[in-house]
């Protein structure tokens, strides 16, 4: 791992550890004011309806904290950031990182001098508006910082163009057509579904539909469908929609390659980039389109060398290059 991406990793990491030690300072200075069972969860109107301990909620601040540090600097420092991606990552990182601290510091300070026999905390949602602004702000300062370091040598900067071609005889027409699966993705949407489910039952429709409808979309594209031909490049799902249709005329080139679901987009399904979005269902081969104005468009997908290269001859075609 070179410099820059050790810079990368160290700033990716530093707000959660910020967050983290004002947390450590705050309970440990407070905690002679602070009740033996805390209110750590609220429902919408503001009550509390979720406890702890001092200790639990304080494991709990370390667990989150570490977690989200330690997963954005893993991926500050594998990742493939091009050109000033890794600024839009840096802010999102800061913008996440101030979200969770705001809301943890106001959930300590509700709870300050609260008694088990006398009135309970409350929040209100004019916190979710301060833990908003925070995370605002802490935006624009992990935009400023990551500034400061250059762009990474080793970032990609070919077009797609150069990619491999399929000989077509003039007037023949061809298509491609794959699907990629991975076993724990359905049991993740039907976990969270399962989940959404018992909350709509216990806590109603509010609290629980999310889940469900997050459950059913990554059922969706748990097995998704990625079609080549003369419309582009088409992903779906299990149902009709969504529907990723990228068609030609937005395609600079295509190439194959292999792509970590972790590091490189920050986790699997849907997801979005600042130097691009994809489907991506497991590490591992794939295809990575070029769109014009030099975003991305990644699929992983099984034999995705013949479906890149199939693309790029059909974009030659459209370009009258064939």
């Amino acid at each position: 791992m070179n410099r820059t991406k050790l810079g990368r990793a160290f700033l990716a990491a530093l707000p959660f550890l910020i967050a983290l030690i004002l947390a450590l300072v705050l309970t440990v200075t407070l905690s002679d004011r602070l009740p033996a069972r805390m209110a750590s969860h609220f429902s919408a109107s503001g009550d509390a309806n979720g406890y702890m301990g001092r200790g639990a909620f304080l494991l709990t601040t370390v667990l989150i904290m570490a977690s989200l540090g330690a997963l954005w600097a893993y991926m500050a420092g594998r990742g493939r950031f091009p050109g000033r991606s890794y600024d839009g990552f840096a802010a999102a990182g800061y913008a996440t990182a101030a979200f969770f601290g705001y809301l943890t510091t106001a959930t300590l300070v509700l709870n300050l001098d609260v008694s088990d026999s006398g009135p309970e905390a409350s929040f209100t949602l004019w916190h979710l508006v301060g833990a908003c602004g925070a995370a605002a702000v802490a935006a624009a300062l992990g935009l400023f910082v990551a500034r400061l370091l250059p762009p990474s040598p080793d970032e990609p900067k070919g077009s797609g163009r150069d990619g491999a071609r399929i000989s077509l005889a003039d007037g023949e027409v061809a298509g491609w057509a794959r699907s990629a699966t991975s076993w724990w993705l359905p049991l993740i949407a039907g976990a969270t579904a399962a989940v959404g489910v018992a909350l709509t039952v216990a806590m109603g429709p509010a609290a629980g539909v999310p889940l469900l409808v997050i459950g059913v979309l990554i059922l969706t594209f748990a097995r998704p469908n990625v079609t080549v031909d003369r419309r582009g490049l088409t992903v779906s799902g299990l149902l009709p929609w969504p529907r990723v249709r990228i068609p030609l005329e937005r395609i600079d080139g295509a190439t194959s390659r292999d792509v970590n679901a972790l590091s490189e987009y920050g986790g699997w399904g849907y997801r979005f980039r600042p130097a691009g979005s994809g489907v991506i269902i497991r590490s591992g081969e794939a295809i990575v389109a070029t769109l014009e104005g030099g975003r991305h468009f990644a699929v992983t997908v099984d034999d995705s060398a013949t479906g890149a290269a199939l693309l790029n001859t059909l974009v030659d075609r459209r370009r009258g290059g064939h």
